[in-house]
């Protein structure tokens, strides 16, 4: 299924001047298999929160390295039908091609939304590259397999680059210039940053929980 929903995905951008730009990022409980699933949506350029969104429920799909999509996918969705407001472009804390069979999270999602999306990881999954610059905006492509399939792009000075990847209708140079245009300050950009906030809080948020239930 991965191989043949990899051959969907598009590499060419259709992204140019987003409104609305969303991160998106799930936390685990793995000693329950409980897990909440967040998408904040940005405007853009004032990076400013303007939705946000959670669903939380229990995982019935194990923990298999390179199948993460399969089981996150369904709670990441039900966090993305509870939005009023559709996102232009969508950051995604995991992979998108940077992937062995090149189907990672941010393509799968891409894919089922049918909305641009970029990989935006904190750790490489395959593949290999250079020690990119010390400077904000240096990258090392990421090779695997003779194909470049993403960048580790240095976000800030001092810190560990991120590694992005072209998601789903969008071109890697377009990834790498929208990552670093959500940055402000941190290595993590802005939309995966407020996700990954959101789905690890526990206190009340000014927008309603969405429960959730797979059937």
């Amino acid at each position: 299924m991965q191989r043949r929903l990899a051959a969907e995905v598009s590499r060419t951008n259709t992204v140019i001047n987003p409104r609305f730009i969303a991160g998106v990022d799930i936390s685990v409980r793995r000693e329950q298999e409980m897990a909440a699933a967040s998408v904040v949506v940005l405007s853009y350029p004032e990076l400013a929160a303007v939705e946000t969104r959670i669903a939380r429920g229990k995982l019935d799909f194990p923990y298999i390295p390179g199948l993460l999509s399969f089981r996150e996918i369904p709670l990441t969705l039900a966090a993305f039908e509870q939005l009023n407001i559709t996102p232009d472009l969508i950051l995604v804390d995991g992979q998108g091609i940077a992937h062995p069979r090149r189907i990672g999270l941010a393509s799968h999602l891409g894919l089922l939304l049918d909305i641009p999306t970029i990989g935006c990881a904190k750790s490489l999954l395959c593949g290999l590259h250079e020690t990119p610059g010390l400077e904000p905006g240096d990258y090392a492509a990421i090779t695997d397999k003779g194909e470049t399939i993403g960048a580790a792009l240095r976000t800030k000075s001092g810190v560990k680059p991120v590694f992005v990847s072209i998601g789903h209708k969008i071109d890697l140079p377009s990834a790498i210039h929208w990552v670093l245009n959500c940055c402000k300050g941190y290595r993590l950009p802005d939309p995966t940053r407020l996700a990954h906030h959101a789905a690890k809080s526990t206190a009340p948020l000014p927008t309603r929980e969405v429960a959730y239930a797979r059937t």
